[in-house]
């Protein structure tokens, strides 16, 4: 038989080619332009390799990284979280309240709301089956206006040390936040690589009707997905309270979920669920804080960070949707 008639046709060897680099691109894409932002600053930027500019960086992407993990979750059901800033404002509203019982009960009153807005957002997507955009844009506007409530509308000083130890302290010479960023980091990676839980979140997340009838507790899996994330935002909030030195609301948090959500898509983690890439988030954290960080020591307004953010998350989607069209 002819050789000839088992060929594969160029025109399908050009698209798995370009599906191949559009993959290449969507993984490992992040890195490259980290790699080339460092070069960049290296070059151009004064004082940016040194130990206290990256400590300043470190601290500074923190927060942003931990919701981001959080995030990355959610994403990886193909759901998202609109509602982190808010819950970040929460977690530093009641947090003066309970300060009075040490850090220690400030941090779990700061939890508690944590996960009691994780659980109302997994409640309506889980078992309401209001889509998740829809059920966490509520929070967003609402969680704020009560923070706003709680606070009276004022910050408030904070003074209590051991919050000031754990926002701002150091050990063995790396802050703090760092060190419980770098930690959690290590444990989202576990839970979705080498736990049932993370096998079946991206089972979920890659086809949820398959995942129902295969017998997965989906209902189960989405409830907890959306509570790590409360929990994960309020930790954040708590941790920003702590680097700022005062409990204020209206600010503390704003627009985060922005930034999160470049981090993971920019990542690798496909809007569509079924892939969750935690160390890929890491990577599109520190990229985005470098990015503004960047702008900022070039005398670019604010503004262009923001826009640069928005067109970097098209952008990653762009590349995303293109990879799953030439499959």
């Amino acid at each position: 038989m002819d050789s000839s008639l088992n060929a594969t046709p160029p025109a399908r060897l050009a698209g798995m080619d370009r599906a191949r680099a559009l993959g290449l691109a969507r993984d490992y894409g992040v890195y490259v332009a980290l790699a080339a932002l460092v070069l960049f600053n290296l070059a151009f930027t004064p004082h940016f390799a040194t130990l206290e500019n990256l400590r300043t960086q470190l601290v500074q992407v923190s927060p942003v990284l931990i919701i981001a993990l959080g995030m990355a979750l959610v994403i990886g059901t193909e759901g998202i979280d609109l509602s982190v800033g808010s819950v970040m404002a929460l977690a530093a509203a009641v947090l003066p309240l309970y300060l009075g019982y040490g850090v220690g009960g400030g941090l779990v009153a700061a939890l508690v709301i944590g996960a009691a807005a994780g659980l109302l957002n997994g409640g309506l997507v889980a078992f309401v089956g209001v889509q998740p955009i829809v059920a966490t844009l509520a929070l967003l506007v609402g969680g704020r206006g009560l923070a706003l409530v709680i606070a009276q509308g004022r910050s408030t000083p904070i003074t209590e040390p051991g919050l000031l130890e754990l926002g701002g302290g150091s050990t063995l010479s790396v802050p703090n936040v760092v060190l419980a960023a770098f930690a959690l980091v290590v444990v989202v990676a576990l839970l979705v690589g080498r736990t049932t839980f993370g096998r079946r979140l991206v089972a979920i997340g890659g086809n949820r009707t398959a995942a129902e009838f295969a017998g997965l507790p989906v209902t189960r899996v989405l409830l907890v997905v959306y509570l790590l994330s409360g929990l994960l935002a309020a930790f954040a909030g708590v941790l920003a309270t702590g680097q700022l030195t005062a409990s204020d609301p209206s600010n503390i948090g704003l627009l985060i979920e922005l930034s999160a959500i470049t981090a993971v898509v920019v990542g690798g983690t496909p809007l569509t669920g079924g892939r969750i890439r935690v160390v890929g988030t890491v990577a599109g954290a520190i990229l985005m804080q470098l990015i503004i960080a960047t702008l900022i020591r070039n005398n670019v307004p604010s503004s262009v960070a923001q826009m640069s953010q928005a067109a970097i998350i098209v952008a990653a989607v762009a590349v995303q949707r293109a990879q799953a069209v030439t499959r």
